[in-house]
């Protein structure tokens, strides 16, 4: 048995892919319907800065195909806190927003910490208590995005390990990269692309993202990627798998996805 792959891309509206990614002739208001036909998952990263409506996710949901899947951004004031068991309210009110309007096409919700968010194990655990494990019916799935290095410890992998929440992996040089699998998903966020590059990666580092993928999706782990602690996770026959070309050189991030979907 082996887990669904999906590769995307964090957004759909970015001018600099009008022309390039986008047809010229695409009219705007088309663009998630075209982007959703050439990646497999699209993480939405506006609701990190503000709330959507309702309605917003429902026709999100009806303009992409039935097998699409829209990871996103929690907002920031949840994790934005100097006390993160403050952080119930905020988190309440985020997956209470509309989100489950995406239904089936609901992927992991990204909890993204600032840089300065130093590892406090009591605080942590204190946050990941108030992740819900379900809304209205619809199972929820989290991820946490920590990007200081205090996090890389053992303590913080077993602790997120318990509540079945995911790390975010990424390539980023200024970020921690931690590689071990925590849930029964993986979640990378890639950010290395360059400018210089056809594919915005080399194609033998491309290889290697698909040869990765694939070992997480049947259940097992990387040998090339080192692990923070120890201890192995619970044995899974299948692990679904998320890779989404962020940052780096943006414009280039929609030909590295579809040049890793064609590598799987």
């Amino acid at each position: 048995m082996t887990g669904q792959i999906r590769v995307g891309i964090g957004g759909w509206t970015f001018e600099p892919w009008r022309g390039s990614f986008y047809p010229a002739s695409l009219a705007q208001k088309r663009e998630l319907e075209y982007a959703s036909r050439q990646v497999t998952a699209i993480e939405i990263n506006g609701t990190y800065y503000g709330s959507q409506k309702p309605e917003s996710f429902a026709k999100w949901h009806a303009e992409t195909p039935d097998d699409f899947i829209f990871a996103m951004k929690a907002n920031r004031f949840a994790t934005n806190k100097k006390v993160l068991s403050d952080a119930g309210k905020s988190i309440d009110m985020f997956i209470g927003s509309g989100i489950v309007e995406l239904k089936k096409k609901l992927g992991p919700i990204n909890w993204q910490f600032m840089p300065t968010k130093k590892f406090d194990p009591a605080d942590f655990e204190g946050f990941l208590k108030l992740l819900p494990k379900s809304h209205e019916g619809h199972a929820l799935r989290h991820v946490v995005e920590v990007r200081h290095d205090s996090f890389k410890v053992p303590e913080f992998i077993e602790l997120v390990r318990a509540y079945d929440v995911g790390i975010v992996l990424t390539d980023k040089a200024d970020f921690p990269h931690i590689h071990d699998v925590t849930a029964p998903f993986v979640y990378a966020r890639l950010q290395a692309a360059k400018e210089e590059e056809d594919l915005g990666y080399s194609a033998a580092a491309l290889d290697k993202w698909a040869e990765r993928s694939k070992a997480w999706a049947k259940g097992g782990e990387p040998a090339d990627l080192d692990k923070t602690s120890d201890k192995k996770p619970s044995q899974a026959a299948s692990r679904d798998v998320f890779v989404f070309m962020i940052n780096g050189f943006k414009p280039k991030a929609p030909t590295a996805a579809r040049a890793l979907i064609e590598r799987l």
